[in-house]
């Protein structure tokens, strides 16, 4: 699922760099405020491993280039998320016996270096539920996951929108324990992920 999910991140930036070549010059309107999301809500229309992924970030501009926002998720998985691309990315072996399901809420940072190139991090509270093959929850849990991007923004229409195609390394340093099922599988892997892909999206007010 995740592979679909890059594939059609790269074909909306692509798109994006394509509108943003037509574009002769830059609208200097400046807005505080923003909402946005991410496409990766699209692997939701996925007919296999479906993330039942719903995102929602409110945003504010301290300055041109120091920004916060807050960032609301729900999403659910049945594999490690420290396994890298490769063979045993989503192999049927390594997924784990029923699915976690999360409920987030991330804080973030976003600095603006050059124009639309930015860096940015988010760090994540998520209560975990653990669920058993038969969809049955067996255990409670917490983790926190941190995000590091690198990334840039193309603005549309005069700034009232924009699109964020980004590079990132996750980072669990805080994982309560899972249940010993769960666990087999999961502590086989490392508690970080180098090169998720981003593309978030937002309008500005």
């Amino acid at each position: 699922m995740q592979k679909q999910v890059f594939l059609l991140a790269t074909v909306f930036f692509m798109m994006a760099l394509s509108a943003y070549g037509q574009t002769t010059k830059q609208d200097s309107t400046y807005k505080k405020c923003f909402i946005g999301s991410t496409f990766f809500m699209l692997g939701n229309l996925s007919p296999t491993n479906k993330p039942d992924f719903v995102q929602l970030n409110l945003g504010y501009r301290i300055t041109p280039k120091d920004v916060v926002s807050i960032e609301l998720k729900t999403w659910k998985y049945a594999w490690s998320l420290g396994i890298p691309y490769g063979k045993s990315f989503e192999a049927p072996e390594e997924e784990f016996p029923g699915y976690i399901r999360e409920y987030g809420v991330a804080l973030a940072y976003q600095r603006f270096l050059w124009k639309g190139l930015y860096t940015s991090i988010h760090i994540m509270n998520a209560k975990q539920a653990f669920f058993d093959d038969s969809g049955n929850k067996i255990k409670n849990g917490y983790q926190m996951f941190n995000t590091y991007r690198l990334g840039y923004q193309f603005k549309f229409f005069k700034n009232r929108f924009f699109i964020e195609p980004s590079i990132g390394l996750t980072h669990r340093p805080i994982q309560s324990k899972m249940p010993e099922s769960f666990a087999q599988l999961n502590d086989k892997w490392p508690n970080y992920f180098v090169g998720e892909p981003g593309l978030h999206f937002g309008y500005n007010f």
